[in-house]
């Protein structure tokens, strides 16, 4: 067996000695300090305006009510709902489908494709990938309304088959979950791709050549070498897509439009959030779900971070 020696971790240099605090990694001078804090700060502005200020307006109306201090009632008069658990399990379904269904497929597609040689070949299969991605959200479920509906759709013959007959029987609440992922694979797996092919390339064509000298199997460079070394970029698509996932909105309000109501308006936690703010004119409620939700994205999110050891460097 070839010996691979394990790269020196960050900080200690080759003699064993630790490296003095503060000098890790190329220091930058100051002019290059000067441009960084520039290119962050347009982002950072952005972030406080419509990010962090109005996540503290939402605190604030989630624990009041006509301006007093309400403590948690905001929460449990929403969690008392009778539309709350069923959005709850709807939302928790569809992003189970949705990152599970991504997680699996973006990592096999992107090694696959990484794995081809043919170099026109493998850039077709990329740009073909990344296609539906440049389609917006709206659009992209306008255009599945048509793959969707049997009478028009260009895989009429197989929803056929599956015994759906009419728009209306392929998105019944209970295959939802299901429709929903697709949609959302569909728009969003070809940019994880190119991102998941982009850090198979990072990998030292050393230790890839190392695993085939040893005799190692596409498989086992695969699942020995390559899914290690891309943990912290699964990590990350995980905490993108979950983020995403828990905020879905679009796709139930169009088809609810497109289905004359088929879809429950109430159909998702956001949907539900919005139907507080704008029909029952709750702002305080609505805020309370915002929060709820927000506090388990970030949750879930600590879970990714600290598995997929996205902050620990190499």
């Amino acid at each position: 067996m070839t010996v691979i020696s394990p790269p020196a971790p960050a900080g200690v240099v080759p003699t064993g000695r630790r490296r003095p605090a503060g000098r890790r990694g190329t220091q930058l001078n100051s002019g290059q300090s000067r441009y960084g804090y520039l290119f962050v700060s347009g982002y950072t502005l952005l972030l406080i305006a419509f990010g962090l200020l109005p996540t503290l307006y939402a605190v604030y109306l989630a624990f009041t009510r006509n301006g007093a201090f309400v403590g948690v009632d905001n929460f449990v008069r929403v969690f008392n709902d009778y539309r709350f658990l069923p959005a709850v399990a709807h939302v928790a379904l569809y992003v189970l489908f949705w990152l599970v269904s991504l997680i699996v497929l973006v990592v096999i597609l992107a090694i696959v494709v990484h794995g081809i040689r043919v170099r026109w070949l493998g850039n077709t299969a990329r740009f073909l990938f990344y296609i539906p991605g440049a389609i917006a959200g709206a659009s992209s479920v306008l255009l599945w309304l048509f793959v969707l509906d049997p009478t028009v759709s260009p895989v009429s013959g197989l929803l056929h088959a599956m015994g759906y007959e009419s728009l209306v029987n392929v998105v019944a609440v209970g295959n939802l979950p299901v429709v929903f992922t697709a949609i959302a694979f569909w728009a969003g797996a070809g940019g994880w791709i190119v991102i998941m092919y982009g850090a198979l390339n990072n990998i030292s064509t050393d230790v890839m050549e190392a695993a085939r000298i040893d005799g190692a199997s596409h498989v086992q460079t695969a699942w020995h070498i390559q899914l290690p070394m891309l943990a912290k970029w699964i990590s990350y698509m995980g905490i993108m897509s979950l983020a995403a996932g828990t905020q879905l909105f679009v796709e139930p309000k169009v088809l609810a439009q497109a289905t004359k109501n088929v879809v429950p308006e109430d159909y998702s936690l956001n949907q539900l959030a919005y139907l507080y703010a704008f029909r029952q004119n709750d702002f305080s409620g609505s805020a309370a779900i915002s929060i709820t939700l927000l506090v388990v994205a970030l949750g879930l999110s600590t879970v990714f971070i600290f598995r997929g050891k996205l902050f620990e460097r190499d």
